[in-house]
Parts: structure tokens; C-alpha cells; sequence
């Protein structure tokens, strides 16, 4: 039986000029929790994403910070053999003291606190300090011990030598994200008596012959007294209880489920799970456990070499993003919060999660999450953009973080690989100090990463070590920016180096774990940053909330290559959007028509971790950007797609399912004021797993007459239907007709549903409403005369809904 001490403490700051002045000492604090967040409720600071506040806010990183609160224990709590103390996320460098005793250290937010307190404690009242120091100290003192200079994230850290502490690495900023060095306790705090033998853990595995799963449950114990005790295993309605071997510190049960029902990732079938549940001594560990064979297959073929994970025998095709810590101040994360976004990425028909190095191991909740929504899981071990040191006090800290991570989440069925950083191979080549002396800093980055890679295996055998993102494979440090065939690829020349958007279906890559197209937040987002004064992409509000140093000046540039410049803010936060949704739409459609060249497709990046100008689909407030609700489409299991080439158009039909579908419809070549210019049938077989082209179009015949109109697709399975609209112009180019939009919103029994038509075609039809929700689609194309109804899903009413409606579409941004 667990003793909670979470909730009410108090926190005192010490050592800092600035706090002499505020007084700040016996401030209330809730944990977990952090400290900005505590100052914020007290009314000591001013939010730090208002306006500029981030500027006047860090000497909350500059301070010591001490938090205290006293707790009861009886006689029979204390009359046990051990009572254990568990600290989880405590962020970073820390001192504990029970009683005024020093009981431990920490210097790793990734790996939990667990020892003995019985022998500091009281029957009675006892009190529990945790001294939070400084990070940017440890870190500079850190670095001063190191016996060469190892270089940190100079363009994304604004603090330096972060890459020598087990930190988030994005606390001290990133190109999206904001400076703030916080401290805190973010997972549980509890004690736990222990009267005969302690649980330490349950780990699984599984072993397959035809549908037929044996699954083996390890338990992990340490006996504290000589007395018997015994074990309870239950897993899919069987029960074992034996009594415990005291001769060692482990027992293996074996279960045998025939006819098993899999775990299947999302798109693909159920994400079925089976409850297991391990008692002991008063203790209980439970679990959920996802029945499935899954391989990372990376075979040599006739491109180069595959990328390709495989799960229950059946090849799938990642489709995903990239996910950020949820929030810059971690006491603000909740559970219904990780729930929202994770469900939302399951909405948009995603089936992969790639947990980026910069940023923490998650907590449970988003695992099991995951587990349950069929969501894969690419897991990075903490390190990003910067080299690290291969010390051996600094080796020794990451394997314990390693070895603790990896069995804490090995038994999660949603976990696909462990990889072992975030661009670190490529970092070599990016800092002077690597530049100058490569092969000294290789040799540096082979030790920690082999170290890695050891510690990894050793505690789950049943995935695959992959070295870094991006990586072309084993032991290869080629350049995985740029060679597309082999290994997972970052492509950015199309942000960074300025690449036009067509330069998405100039590469073929394997597994593409990182590419992405930045666009500003709704205004909705942008009234929560900045004042009406600061509507302006260059105000300082706006420009402090767009942390990549070219990043506006990008979106804007991008703008004259393809669309008309937009006619005010609004839309030109509207025109970002489409144009953000366009590039990744582009690359993410191209990738899923060479199938199965490609077979991994993960955006940079879903969510944001407070409201800023960035790459994400889903904003700081969860609302969906234009993205969001067109990756709902172009990574929905049955795609059709258009792809040029020099000499033709074709459509292609891309088929994700378990099994063949025949698909019919129509194709149609429309001008922009509705009229058809050519019409055709579309009837076709498409296999599971398959990608068949069914129209092809010699581009002579609409050579010269490219802006006169569009193409438009619509087919259907039967069940579902699906469509895509394709431009053989830039949008700039395109002689529009301007919509007249009708717009109504009704209350159909308990569904608020907005249904809108249109006398000439509209594109982009965007959707936006000013408080919380989302539509049931958006960012579409309307056809003349076409009638759509779309439903309100959200809290708002109708009268709320009308009076807070905006329906934005692309000829009215500028017109």
C-alpha cells in the first residue's frame, strides 16, 4: 500500500538578488509540479508566455529553489522491513533530507529515486526537503571538468553546456520552443512499506508458434527477512499463486494463450490488450499487454537497403509525427491533456509516434495511451543536436538512465525501436572543434553510442538498436540528410536550404523520420501571446514567439513563389497554414505512391509545448491546424493520389488494408467557375498492401492551359469514400472565380453541424472557431453547387459556435 506525498508543499528561493525583493518563502506548490508554474498561481510572475515575459522570467533558473512539507507516519507504517521512498522526474540536481538528514543525490531527471528511509524517520511528524540547484552552474562546472571540449546545441540551447546533464535538452530552449530552465518534481512521490519481500519488477516476453502465444512474466523480488511469501500471477483470466523461491531474486510464469487475439496498429486492426497483474507482499504491479511479432526488417533490395517495420507478419507503412514534450512548464501536463493529443493523432490516421532525443523519456500515461490506440512507438534514448561526453563517470550516469528506461517500458506493446540519439552522428560535422579533429569526436561518439547500444540489448533483446536519426545503418556515418536509399532520413532541404516545395518528389526515402514546413498559429492562438498592437508578424510579441531565427522571413519568401500575398494578419496566419499543409501533403502523398520504396512517413512535428510560430499540426491549445485535418486524408488507409511526372499526370490508388478493395468513382477536370472540361469514370482492383495506377494523362493536352482549371477526384470502396484535388498551376497563377459561400449553423438533436455550398469552386474552405473544438473536417475543396455538412465537435453553443465562427478560403485571402 502506497503513502502518497503528493500534493500540498512549500518552497522557499535562495541565492538570488532578485528574489530579496519578492519574498518568496513558504509559497505554496502543488506536485508534481513545477516551479514557474508555483510562482504564476501565487501571483509572484507574470506568465512567461505573454508577450515578451520570457526575457523577465529566468532568474527563476538562476535561483535556488528549496521545497519542503512535513508528513505522518503511525507505529505500524514504521514497524516494517524497509519503508521506500520513490521520487520520479526530479528535475535535476538535487539534494533529499529526511529529518535534517542527507539521505541521496540526484543528478538524472530520467531515472527515478528509490532507497530505505526507515532508519531517518519518526513515528510521528517527519519532514521531507528536496534543494533544487541551479542547472546552469552544474552545467558549466560540468563542462569545465571535461578533458576536451565537447560542443553543445549552440543554435538551439540558450544556455550553455546543457549536453553535460541528464536534462530535457530543450529546457534551455529550442527553435521552437522557449527558454525557461525549470525545476521540479514532475512524476510521484511516495512511500511504500514493505513488511517481507519487495516488488521490483515484472517483465514480459513472448514467444509464437502459428496464432498460438506463450507469454513468459518474470518477477523480479528482494527478499528482506527470512519469512515465506507468496505470489499471485494473473494474466487472461488464469491464475497462478506459489509460494516465492527464496533461494533466488526472480521467478518465471508461463501462460499459454491459443488463438490469440494481436495487437495491431492503428489502420491495420484492434490494438487488443490482456490485463496482467502481479501481486506481492501487499504490493501490485499491473499491466496491459498487446499480443504481437513485430521485426524491423532492413534487407538489401534493389534501391539499396529497406526500412520497413513488419508487425503479426504484415508490412506496415508508418504514418506519424514527431512528438515534443506536451508542456515548456511540466506542472501543467495532465492526463486528459495527453489523452486529447494522442486521440487526435489517431483521428488523422496516424499509427506512429516518434519520441524525439531532445526532449524526456515520457510518463506512463502516454505509453499506455498509445498501447490502447494502436499508436507505434520510435523511441529516442536523450540526446539531441549536440556531442556528448564519453567520460566514464558520464557513461556510467546514462547506462543506469538507459538500463531503467528501457525495462520500464519494454513491456508496452506500442514500443517499436530504441534509437539510440537525434542527429548526433550529423552533429559531428556541424561544430568547429569536430570539424577540425573528426576523427577524435567519431571515435567520442562511438564509445557513449556502443554503450548505448549494449545497455539496450541487454535489457530488451526482443527490438532493434538503431544508432541514431537519421542513420543510413550499422556503422554507417554517411550523409542520411541527403542519401535516400537506405535507413531513415531528415530532409530539410526544402525549409532550411530553401528548396521549392516539388522538391519533396525529387527524393525516394526508405523511412523519412523528420521533414516538416513551419506556419504561424490561429489567431485564436495569437490572442493568447500577444496584445492587439502586436497583430504583426514583426511586432516583438510575435517575433519573440518565432524561435527560428529565419523562420518568418521563410514563410513570407515561400509566399511570392505560390500564392497571392494575403490582405491582412488574419490571413496571412490563414495562408501559412495552407501552405504548411501543401508542402507536407506534397512530400507525404509522393512518398505514399512509391510504395513500397517508402515505408515510413513521421512529420516534424504534432503538437507545440506553448503557443509559438512553429512546424506542428495540432497548436498549443490543441486546436487543429489546417495540417491536422489534412494528414487526416493523405494518411487515411485508402489514398488516391496525383503524381506528375515530365510527361504525364497519373492518379494512383494507395491501399493500406488487410485486404483488396475494388474503388469507382469519378475523375473530373473542372475551370474555376465550375464547368467541366472533361469527365471520366474511374473503376479499378486494388490489392492489401497495394499501390496500382488507374488514370494516366499525357500533359499535352493541357499544355498552355495549365491555370484554366483543376483536377478532382472522388472514389469509393463502398464504405469509405475519399478524394484529392490537384493544381497544375501555383496557386498564384490561377485565374480564380470568386465563391459566393453560403453558411449556415444549425442544432440537429445533440450535434451542433455548420453545412456550407458554394456557387464556384472554393479551396481550402477552412473552418475556425475562436474557443475550443474542432469540425469533423476542414482545409477541403467545395465544388460549385456543392453542399457539404460538417460537424462541431466541442462544448460551445450554438449561439456560441455562430457568434465565434470564421470560414476562411483561399481566393478571399487575398481578393
Amino acid at each position: 500500500m502506497h503513502i502518497s506525498l503528493n500534493g500540498q508543499w512549500s518552497v522557499d528561493c535562495i541565492n538570488t538578488d532578485e528574489v530579496s525583493k519578492k519574498e518568496i518563502n513558504n509559497l505554496a506548490i502543488t506536485l508534481p509540479g513545477d516551479i514557474h508554474s508555483a510562482l504564476i498561481d501565487a501571483g509572484k510572475m507574470e506568465s512567461p508566455y505573454w508577450a515578451t515575459n520570457e526575457k523577465q522570467v529566468q532568474w527563476v533558473g538562476e535561483s535556488e529553489w528549496l521545497l519542503h512539507r512535513n508528513f505522518e507516519l503511525s507505529q505500524a507504517q514504521c514497524d516494517v522491513a524497509s519503508l521506500d521512498l520513490s521520487i520520479e522526474y526530479l528535475d535535476t540536481i538535487a539534494e533529499i533530507k529526511i529529518n535534517n538528514h542527507v539521505i541521496a543525490t540526484s543528478r538524472n531527471m530520467f531515472v527515478a529515486l528509490k532507497l530505505n528511509i526507515l532508519p531517518f524517520i519518526n513515528v510521528g511528524s517527519n519532514r521531507i526537503e528536496i534543494l533544487l540547484k541551479r542547472a546552469d552552474l552544474a552545467a558549466k562546472a560540468e563542462a569545465e571538468k571535461l578533458p576536451f571540449p565537447i560542443p553543445w546545441a549552440v543554435g538551439n540551447n540558450k544556455v550553455p553546456h546543457m549536453n553535460t546533464l541528464r536534462k530535457a535538452q530543450c529546457h534551455a530552449g529550442w527553435d521552437w520552443g522557449i527558454c525557461l530552465l525549470v525545476a521540479g518534481v514532475y512524476g510521484d512521490i511516495t512511500l511504500t512499506p514493505i513488511e517481507k519481500t519487495r516488488l521490483v519488477a515484472v517483465q514480459t516476453d513472448q514467444v509464437w508458434q502459428g496464432n498460438t502465444c506463450e507469454l513468459s512474466v518474470s518477477v523480479e523480488y528482494k527478499k528482506l527477512n527470512t519469512q515465506s511469501d507468496q505470489v499471485t500471477v494473473n494474466f487472461a483470466d488464469q491464475e497462478v499463486v506459489c509460494e516465492l523461491d527464496l533461494l533466488n531474486n526472480s521467478q518465471v510464469f508461463s501462460f499459454v494463450i491459443e488463438d490469440a487475439k494481436r495487437w495491431w496498429p492503428a489502420g491495420y486492426g484492434d490494438a487488443h490488450l490482456y490485463d496482467l497483474s502481479v501481486s506481492l507482499d501487499n504490493q501490485t504491479i499491473n499491466k496491459k499487454i498487446g499480443l504481437r511479432e513485430l521485426r524491423l526488417i532492413t534487407e538489401e533490395d534493389a534501391v539499396g537497403s529497406s526500412m520497413m517495420f513488419e508487425v503479426n507478419g504484415f508490412p506496415i507503412t508508418a504514418k506519424g509525427a514527431n512528438w515534443i514534450p506536451l508542456d515548456a512548464m511540466p506542472g501543467l501536463n495532465s492526463d486528459q491533456r495527453y489523452r486529447k493529443l494522442l486521440t487526435d493523432a489517431h483521428a488523422a490516421n496516424m499509427n506512429m509516434i516518434r519520441v524525439w532525443g531532445g526532449g524526456i523519456y515520457e510518463h506512463d500515461i502516454f505509453y499506455e495511451l498509445c498501447d490502447e490506440l494502436g499508436l507505434l512507438v520510435w523511441q529516442d534514448l536523450m540526446f539531441s543536436c549536440a556531442l556528448y561526453p564519453s567520460t566514464p563517470d558520464f557513461v556510467k550516469n546514462v547506462v543506469e538512465e538507459v538500463d531503467y528506461q528501457i525495462k520500464r517500458l519494454r513491456n508496452h506493446s506500442c514500443i517499436a525501436l530504441w534509437c539510440g540519439d537525434n542527429e548526433v552522428i550529423g552533429a559531428i560535422g556541424w561544430y568547429p572543434e569536430s570539424k577540425q579533429n573528426r576523427e577524435k569526436y567519431v571515435v567520442n561518439y562511438d564509445r557513449l553510442n556502443r554503450a548505448l547500444e549494449e545497455t539496450v540489448l541487454n535489457a530488451d533483446s526482443s527490438r532493434r538498436f538503431w544508432a541514431s536519426s537519421p542513420c543510413n545503418g550499422e556503422l554507417d556515418f554517411g550523409d542520411a540528410w541527403h542519401d535516400d536509399n537506405r535507413g531513415d532520413m531528415h530532409y530539410w532541404d526544402v525549409w532550411h536550404s530553401g528548396k521549392s516545395i516539388d522538391a519533396y518528389t525529387t527524393i525516394n526515402p526508405r523511412f523519412c523520420s523528420e521533414f516538416g514546413f513551419q506556419s504561424w498559429p490561429s489567431l485564436p492562438t495569437v490572442k493568447q501571446f500577444a496584445p492587439k498592437e502586436d497583430w504583426n508578424i514583426t511586432s516583438p510579441s510575435f517575433e519573440g514567439h518565432q524561435k527560428n531565427g529565419r523562420g518568418n522571413s521563410i514563410i513570407t519568401e515561400m509566399f511570392t513563389r505560390y500564392y497571392r500575398f494575403p490582405k491582412s494578419f488574419e490571413q496571412m496566419l490563414y495562408l501559412s497554414q495552407v501552405q504548411q499543409s501543401v508542402a507536407i501533403k506534397t512530400a507525404s502523398e509522393y512518398w505514399r505512391a512509391i510504395k513500397p520504396i517508402n515505408r515510413g512517413i513521421l512529420y516534424w512535428q504534432l503538437n507545440d509545448c506553448w503557443p509559438v510560430s512553429s512546424w506542428s499540426s495540432i497548436e498549443y491549445d490543441g486546436r487543429w491546424k489546417q495540417l491536422h485535418y489534412q494528414t487526416a486524408r493523405f494518411f487515411a488507409p485508402l489514398l488516391a493520389v496525383f503524381v506528375k511526372s515530365d510527361e504525364t499526370l497519373r492518379l494512383q490508388v494507395v491501399n493500406d488494408n488487410r485486404q483488396a478493395y475494388e474503388v469507382s468513382g469519378e475523375l473530373i477536370w473542372q475551370s474555376w467557375a465550375g464547368d467541366t472540361l472533361h469527365q471520366e469514370a474511374i473503376n479499378a482492383s486494388i490489392e492489401a498492401d497495394g499501390n496500382v495506377e488507374v488514370w494516366s494523362w499525357d500533359l499535352d493536352k493541357i499544355k498552355g492551359r495549365e491555370d484554366e482549371g483543376f483536377f478532382y477526384v472522388k472514389l469509393s470502396n463502398g464504405d469509405t469514400d475519399f478524394n484529392n484535388t490537384y493544381f497544375s498551376a501555383k496557386a498564384k497563377q490561377c485565374r480564380f472565380v470568386e465563391p459566393t459561400l453560403t453558411i449556415e449553423v444549425a442544432q440537429v438533436k445533440e450535434v451542433i453541424e455548420v453545412t456550407l455550398s458554394t456557387d464556384n469552386p472554393a479551396f481550402f474552405m477552412h473552418l475556425e472557431y475562436q474557443g475550443k473544438g474542432r469540425f469533423s473536417d476542414s482545409s477541403f475543396t467545395l465544388l460549385a453547387g456543392e453542399t457539404r455538412t460538417i460537424e462541431y465537435f466541442g462544448e460551445a453553443s450554438l449561439a456560441q459556435l455562430k457568434a465565434g465562427l470564421t470560414v476562411y478560403d483561399l481566393y478571399h485571402s487575398y481578393a
